[in-house]
């Protein structure tokens, strides 16, 4: 038996999560991080507190909340907005899941002197016969959630559990039913948890410390003006919808040029590359790329992508290329590439910083 930290976001998976601890006879502990609160007082998808607290009473175990709103803001919510302004595209739940929920769970688990923490999240943490950690794609890949977990160091996953890897949703519900929780029939949610409108840009707008670039071009790849565009946040690479510009037939971002206040657009061919330039290298198979030598893997270029067979190779101090063997559609920079091995273990991951074209 061994004394582990559940985090609880107040959804039905932490709360399976935790109750799949206890039943393995460990000593359990539930704890919600509280890392975003809206003006008006309502929270994040993940902090519901009243939800995760009712879970632990049903679950008959210890549970606290902790205020992690201020580490939530250094490593989330700022970043995104100054990627958003910079023209780049973040994921923001990676770096939550490494610096604050992993970062706040050992710290507290240090303090209650708990072996272990573990989480609601679908996928696995492996060790390999090279003595490193790393983390696998769930069973059912329909919920699979390595992609986020692709930057927890070996620290980290060494005292990490998640015992929802081999499950589907709907045997997870089925036991919180069974168990008699609450949360068993609520709904998963689908947008960034500080942003629940979807509203990006009006996000940002009201939150930013500095200048949001306002109005600027529409330009094609030879630099003609095409028309004038609402401002470089509202745009992504890869994106076609709400462009307000009629061309006559279908065209997409293709790249962003924050330097000019200019949102390129193309055609769907445009949107393709073979080579994509990656920075911010994180490992876990490996504890780094070799110098002169390639590594097959597959790369998902974001969290919905399929993965695609590719190379990697070390491209200079924390830089890498990747070379796909088919072209890959609209990487877009600030995105994070996951690298993935033949038995879909996490090799690594970069951010990604630009495409190279032809």
């Amino acid at each position: 038996m061994a004394k582990v930290i559940v985090g609880m976001s107040g959804g039905v998976d932490s709360a399976v999560a935790a109750l799949l601890m206890k039943k393995a006879g460990h000593d359990v502990t539930g704890i919600t991080l509280r890392t975003w609160e809206a003006s008006d007082g309502s929270v994040s998808r993940c902090c519901e507190i009243d939800d995760a607290r009712e879970a632990a009473r049903i679950l008959d175990i210890p549970y606290y909340t902790f205020n992690c709103l201020a580490d939530f803001e250094k490593h989330v919510t700022g970043p995104f907005i100054r990627e958003y302004v910079s023209g780049r595209t973040p994921n923001p739940c990676i770096p939550c899941n490494r610096d604050v929920k992993w970062a706040r769970m050992l710290q507290v688990a240090k303090i209650l002197q708990a072996d272990l923490v573990a989480t609601g999240h679908y996928a696995s943490v492996v060790r390999l016969a090279n003595g490193r950690f790393t983390v696998k794609k769930a069973l059912h890949t329909e919920k699979d959630q390595s992609y986020m977990l692709s930057r927890l160091t070996q620290q980290q996953l060494a005292v990490t559990l998640l015992p929802l890897g081999e499950l589907s949703k709907q045997e997870v519900r089925q036991i919180a039913a069974e168990a008699g929780l609450p949360v068993a029939a609520k709904r998963d949610s689908q947008e960034i948890c500080f942003v629940p409108d979807g509203d990006y840009a009006g996000y940002i707008e009201k939150n930013a410390d500095t200048p949001v670039p306002g109005e600027g071009c529409f330009v094609d790849a030879d630099g003609n003006v095409l028309g004038k565009h609402r401002g470089i946040i509202r745009y992504t690479v890869g994106q076609r919808r709400g462009l307000g510009i009629a061309m006559g037939h279908p065209v997409f971002v293709s790249r962003i040029c924050p330097e000019r206040n200019e949102v390129e657009l193309g055609d769907e061919e445009s949107l393709y590359t073979r080579s994509v330039q990656c920075e911010e290298l994180c490992f876990m198979s490996i504890p780094a790329l070799p110098e002169s030598e390639a590594v097959n893997c597959k790369v998902k270029v974001r969290y919905h992508h399929p993965p695609q067979e590719a190379s990697i190779t070390a491209d200079g101090k924390d830089r890498a290329l990747l070379l796909f063997r088919e072209g890959v559609r609209a990487p877009a920079p600030g995105q994070t590439a996951v690298f993935y091995d033949e038995n879909d273990c996490v090799i690594g991951c970069g951010t990604i910083t630009d495409r190279i074209i032809g």
